[in-house]
């Protein structure tokens, strides 16, 4: 844990936001929710989540971004020292596998947890409740649901 907040991993459903200002309220919530954890040094992202974060902003929002704008969000962020950075191995990836095979969950949302429990990290910021709530020992937080900042 990084200073008096718990880490709060953040999932690409939420920091896509931050960047997408066609939903203007979650844009809001969104943009303050990743402010804090930067100014709190609590907020955790994968190199996962920074690929998916290039793809949606390049590819998926209402107003895609050019690949060189993307490409800087994704560079602040990974050289940001206010962010714990977590990556994942070969030993990850094939507990990945098991856990969605025994609990028939998507691949790619049990990596991040699976990732999250190897690096001691146990809140997950995200709008995909469903998912992550299939996921033992995992605390979920859909900023969009209720406010929490």
């Amino acid at each position: 844990m990084n200073g008096m907040a718990a880490d709060l991993f953040f999932d690409t459903s939420v920091i896509v936001y931050a960047f997408d200002s066609s939903e203007v309220e979650k844009h809001s919530i969104a943009s303050k929710m990743i402010g804090k954890a930067m100014n709190e040094g609590n907020g955790v992202i994968s190199s996962q989540v920074l690929l998916e974060l290039y793809n949606v902003l390049t590819r998926f929002v209402t107003n895609p971004l050019p690949r060189e704008d993307a490409e800087r969000i994704i560079k602040d962020f990974a050289g940001a020292s206010s962010w714990r950075k977590l990556d994942y191995g070969v030993s990850t990836a094939v507990s990945a596998v098991e856990t969605s095979v025994r609990l028939k969950t998507n691949i790619w949302d049990t990596l991040i947890t699976e990732t999250m429990k190897e690096n001691n990290v146990y809140t997950i910021v995200t709008e995909n409740e469903k998912d992550f709530k299939k996921i033992k020992g995992i605390r979920v937080i859909n900023p969009f649901k209720k406010q929490v900042i």
